[in-house]
């Protein structure tokens, strides 16, 4: 058996098992395996809230709570204060849920057998364009309509480039909605699709070890070598989550920050 023609063969129909499909159909609507997930993720978030609420008390001394605390006043410093500053606190709520939901929606992608919602799309759109009304909600309701799209353009643009700026800064506005999603969605496919090619190799190199018939260290050291890059991978994908999580909520809280205060 020759471990490496075999991952070579694997290895072009990876992208299939990343592919969505369709679950079951409401009407026209077809349900796919990740929004299946995102409500899964939705469901979990709701227990992990009410659980951690429902332990709550003056002196914390239940682990979970403290977890779940810790983590909320990570965004609450980190994010909203640090970020948004003056009138952070009416946006905290919104950041914090942001920030809790994908998390889990990442850690969930890490279990092996599940399917992380934010690998896909159609989800992190569905988030992106969230903040996005968020944040032009409250840039609307802080300086009114005209107000609003005035501040799109600094003060002290001299007046020729005004029209040039404001366009400018009105299409990076604008095109937030887009890069929130593919950000998001590009690094967690990429990362469980790199875990997928390294779970590949090392099972191909483990089961070349084992049936070789010739049981030795250096038959076994490709299969070693391949596990223990997996582990490291796997680690590194843990922080990603957390990470990728964070940098949603700090882009959110940044574009909260520009459209509540005027430049």
């Amino acid at each position: 058996m020759d471990p490496l023609a075999e991952f070579v063969a694997e290895a072009p129909g990876l992208s299939e098992h990343f592919e969505p499909h369709t679950v079951f159909s409401i009407g026209p609507w077809d349900v796919t395996q990740y929004i299946v997930w995102l409500f899964i993720a939705l469901i979990v978030t709701f227990i992990v809230v009410l659980v951690s609420a429902k332990k709550l008390t003056l002196v914390p001394d239940n682990k979970f709570t403290n977890m779940v605390e810790f983590g909320y006043q990570f965004v609450k410093r980190n994010v909203a204060e640090d970020v948004i500053g003056h009138g952070y606190k009416p946006h905290l709520p919104f950041l914090a849920t942001l920030f809790f939901f994908i998390l889990i929606c990442n850690i969930l992608g890490l279990v092996p057998g599940f399917k992380t919602s934010t690998g896909s799309i159609s989800c992190t759109w569905a988030l992106s364009v969230i903040s996005f009304v968020y944040f032009n909600y409250y840039g609307l309701k802080t300086s009114g309509l005209l107000g609003y799209l005035k501040s799109l353009c600094p003060s002290g643009v001299p007046g020729p480039m005004r029209p040039i700026i404001w366009f400018l800064e009105f299409f990076s506005m604008v095109i937030r909605v887009l890069t929130l999603a593919v950000r998001l969605y590009g690094n967690m496919l990429a990362g469980h699709m790199v875990l997928a090619v390294f779970g590949i190799a090392t099972t191909c190199f483990i089961q070349a070890a084992l049936f070789s018939g010739t049981m030795n260290l250096i038959a076994g050291l490709p299969s070693i070598a391949w596990f223990l890059l997996l582990v490291i991978m796997y680690a590194m994908e843990c922080l990603v989550a957390f990470i990728q999580a964070f940098v949603f909520a700090i882009l959110s809280a940044s574009y909260i920050n520009m459209a509540i205060h005027a430049h």
